[in-house]
This record gives structure tokens, sequence and C-alpha cells, in this order.
């Protein structure tokens, strides 16, 4: 014999109410989206940081790796009405890459705006694509 569980609509708004009433997780670990793109004149590291002072993110190159570190702080007091949930992850968090040698690391830079972190990483000059044309001799 099977036992078939009915959900009503009276069912979905109960439990719909039971999770918005669970308490917050404020301690939830999180790692910013990163995106790597390449082009013929350098690497770029694109990070989502929202909600990131500057100060608190730090960029750093050693030993042929990039290490991306910061902290998004978690304010305690919540003062809005009818606040029942938090969702987004906060503390510390550390992305790490390793990279070719065909990088000019003297001539990295970083660029904080609107959220978004951007590192570029030039190439050096021997490292870059370039067409030789090739002569038919007659």
């Amino acid at each position: 014999m099977t036992l078939t569980t009915f959900r009503t609509p009276f069912n979905v708004f109960d439990e719909a109410l039971a999770r918005l009433a669970e308490p917050a997780q404020a301690t939830q670990v999180w790692t910013p989206a990163v995106d790597v793109i390449e082009t013929e004149q350098s690497i770029v590291l694109k990070a989502d940081l929202p909600g990131i002072d500057q100060k608190d993110i730090e960029v750093k190159f050693e030993n042929g790796t990039l290490s991306i570190k910061g902290e998004r702080k978690f304010e305690n007091e919540v003062k809005q009405p009818g606040f029942r949930r938090i969702e987004r992850g906060y503390g510390a968090f550390a992305r790490h890459y390793t990279l070719p040698e065909t990088l000019d690391v003297e001539h990295v830079k970083a660029d904080y705006k609107n959220g978004e972190l951007t590192v570029t990483l030039p190439k050096k000059e021997a490292a870059k694509t370039r067409t030789i044309p090739v002569i038919i001799n007659a």
C-alpha cells in the first residue's frame, strides 16, 4: 500500500511562512564570482565584490600567484521593519590564481568601481601574438 501526501495551497502557504520565520544566517561562507578573460595584450580578472569597501580589498602578486582577499562585513543591527532573512554571504574570502611567466608583473593594475574589481595583467612583449609575413621567392 502506498501512502500519498497531498499538498494543498494552505500547506504551501504554511511552509513559506515557516521558511520566513527561520533564524537569519549571517555566517554563510561566500566566494565572489570572478571572470578571467585573456586577450592578445593581457589577462583580465573581474571580481564581483558588492558592498565591500575598497580598504577591505587586498590584491597581491607573489611567486607567480595572484591573490585577491577581502571581507564583506556584517552589520549586526538591522533596523528595517519587516526584515526577515539574510541570504547574502558575509565574512572573509580569498581567491588565488597561478599565473604564467609571460606576464609583465611590473605593470599590473587593479581598479575598483561600482562593486567590481578589475585586475589587468599585461603580457610581456615576447608573449604577444605576432603575424609574420611569408615571402615567396620566385
